[in-house]
């Protein structure tokens, strides 16, 4: 009789777990399928075109406002245009957004320009992953301009550090075909890599 009642808790407890397990397989089954049907964030986003194809950015105005509000505000007046990537380094990042670089006789003053003022630093929790938009810097944490960067690896050694203000949300594939470009001692790409930058609603 004890053998037979062990006998019957041990198939109600394997029932049991077997039924916890199917709930949890089902809970993770619709969560997947949650972030897989999750609808675009609203508001602008930023069309970064390039010879490669296009690198589209949302925003992260809650965490980063002023530095979404002047990327914006420099993308419309038509200041990211003609500028390059002037830097990229395979496995960590491509940099670009320095004015200088529209001059192609002055490379020596590459990766030194911005928009003649700073924005002060809205560092935040989001973490380096590949994707991420972050605010290239000096020393000073306040001295951001118009350079920005995005990141091809995880990065996490950057976090609140650099002012994160967007992710890419379509064209890795085109920010990895820049990253491994041929480059010189400087990280300067052998072939300008030139973009136009547009704002979308």
């Amino acid at each position: 009789m004890l053998n037979r009642l062990n006998d019957t808790i041990g198939r109600g407890v394997w029932i049991a777990a077997a039924i916890a397990v199917a709930v949890l397989w089902a809970g993770a089954g619709a969560s997947l399928a949650a972030d897989k049907d999750k609808a675009p964030a609203k508001g602008p986003r930023a069309i970064v075109n390039t010879k490669f194809g296009e690198i589209e950015i949302e925003f992260f105005p809650d965490k980063a406002p002023n530095h979404v509000a002047n990327f914006i505000k420099l993308a419309k007046s038509g200041f990211y245009n003609g500028t390059i990537f002037h830097r990229v380094i395979p496995g960590f990042m491509i940099q670009g957004g320095d004015p200088n670089t529209k001059d192609q006789a002055n490379k020596a003053a590459y990766g030194q320009g911005g928009p003649g003022y700073n924005v002060n630093a809205e560092f935040n929790d989001i973490q380096h992953k590949r994707g991420i938009v972050s605010m290239a810097r000096a020393n000073d944490p306040n001295s951001a301009g118009s350079q920005f960067y995005i990141v091809v690896e995880n990065s996490f050694f950057l976090d609140r550090q650099y002012t994160v203000f967007g992710q890419v949300v379509k064209g890795m594939g085109v920010a990895d075909k820049i990253v491994n470009q041929p480059r010189d001692n400087r990280d300067l790409p052998v072939q300008r890599v030139e973009m136009t930058v547009t704002i979308v609603d």
